[in-house]
């Protein structure tokens, strides 16, 4: 969906933090490549395999193909249709899960060790020889189009829909990427293998496992698993080209509170500067509630019940964004605090005492994200998307720890745009802000 633009790159503060991570990296003996943590004690795996490009690769007047495409990959594989792909999945005990976003097509299992080999064979069966079955294919475009019909309805959607279209233009991070109801229903199952071809090849591939499997099983597996696969598909997209021109655009939504989605240009995750933005998201809106917004907006204002701000690393573009909702007579009082704090950090006011607790915070949290291997496994994907370093892990803590005072007011100096900020309000503002 369009939110996705609005999604927090969080991997900063999700990766694990344990001295023994050993993260190994795997090469099949076709020369599939993966990260793996091996973790015997349990005999399962979890696998993710991410496919970049994604939504943004939909063809022109084929909006909203690539999701269908995703959701549909599941709905019944070589000889089985959607109910006896299902049985066959749940009958080994597996959970397969498809995804996609404006940046990939994410393919997750989770399997038992002594059903590793038939799990496999039959994910490799929905990645190969999808059937696209017409009946499938109009029951999610069902599914789909409900959705579209739902966000219409939805102000937080409706939001989000209108602040991409004004800052992302023409390229797909600009529109919805579930589609039109419009685009969506015109589409045919040609475009859906159209959309697959375009989309699952091995010239993208990252992938990521953690579990019980030793490197050399996993080499084999991803050979058995993903060699059947194309070799080339689609052109990746282009980078965008950001219009944040800041000022506040208002949309009428009866009701007695408004939605605020407020961003500016941001930061990419491969830049030295990012570990610092990140703290400076934290100070300013991150997820305590001594975060400045949430003390200058909520606490000593009472305009609202939250308000937070995130970093957004995409593929093609970076920003930082975040939202918040009032009630109609506070939105103006609200936007003026809000911007009034901006350009205080952007002048670079933060005090040690804000920067001593937030690093307390990013070093204290990152641990408690290692909560399962599904969740591991997803992780290495990104950090290998990221371009982090494999021992990463085990460094990350560090490069917060060394972050000064100095460091953090440069950096916010640096990303800040108090005139970049672009607002956007769906509500009955009143007074509306300007």
């Amino acid at each position: 969906m369009i939110r996705a633009v609005f999604i927090t790159i969080a991997l900063l503060a999700a990766s694990p933090l344990r001295a023994e991570v050993d993260i190994t990296e795997v090469t099949s003996p076709n020369g599939i490549k993966a990260w793996l943590l091996e973790d015997h004690p349990i005999p399962f795996t979890a696998l993710n395999i991410r496919f970049q490009g994604g939504t943004s690769l939909d063809r022109a007047g084929k909006r909203g193909a690539v999701n269908l495409m995703t959701a549909l990959i599941e709905e019944g594989a070589g000889d089985l249709d959607a109910q006896g792909f299902a049985k066959a999945r749940d009958d080994l005990a597996a959970s397969f899960s498809f995804g996609s976003d404006a940046d990939g097509i994410s393919v997750s299992a989770r399997f038992l060790t002594e059903n590793r080999d038939a799990a496999l064979a039959l994910l490799a069966q929905a990645l190969t020889t999808p059937r696209i079955d017409q009946d499938a294919i109009d029951r999610v475009r069902g599914q789909v189009l409900a959705g579209i019909e739902a966000d219409a309805k939805d102000p937080s959607a409706i939001a989000a829909a209108l602040s991409s279209a004004a800052i992302y233009g023409s390229h797909p991070y600009g529109s919805d990427d579930s589609g039109t109801v419009d685009s969506v229903n015109a589409l045919t199952r040609q475009d859906i293998l159209t959309a697959f071809a375009d989309a699952i090849a091995t010239d993208r591939m990252v992938i990521g496992a953690a579990g019980d499997m030793s490197a050399a099983e996993l080499g084999a597996a991803l050979d058995g698993l993903l060699g059947g696969l194309p070799e080339m598909g689609a052109p990746l997209p282009p980078k965008a080209s950001p219009n944040f021109q800041g000022g506040v655009t208002v949309q009428d939504f009866p009701g007695p509170q408004s939605t605020v989605l407020f961003s500016q240009g941001g930061i990419n995750v491969k830049d030295p500067d990012f570990m610092a933005a990140s703290l400076i998201n934290e100070i300013f809106g991150g997820g305590r509630f001594t975060a400045r917004l949430m003390t200058e907006l909520r606490d000593k204002r009472g305009l609202t019940y939250g308000v937070g701000t995130g970093l957004a690393s995409m593929a093609y573009a970076e920003s930082m964004n975040g939202s918040f909702q009032a009630s109609n007579e506070k939105v103006a009082e609200a936007v003026d605090v809000l911007r009034a704090e901006w350009a205080k950090l952007a002048a670079g006011d933060l005090t040690q005492a804000e920067l001593d607790a937030a690093k307390t915070y990013m070093i204290g949290a990152y641990p408690l994200r290692w909560d399962g291997n599904g969740s591991i496994a997803s992780i290495l994907v990104g950090m290998q998307i990221n371009g982090f370093a494999i021992d990463y892990p085990k460094t990350r803590n560090d490069l917060v720890r060394a972050l000064t005072l100095d460091d953090v007011n440069r950096v916010a100096q640096r990303l800040l745009q108090p005139d970049q900020v672009q607002i956007t309000v769906v509500g009955q503002p009143n007074p509306p802000p300007k």
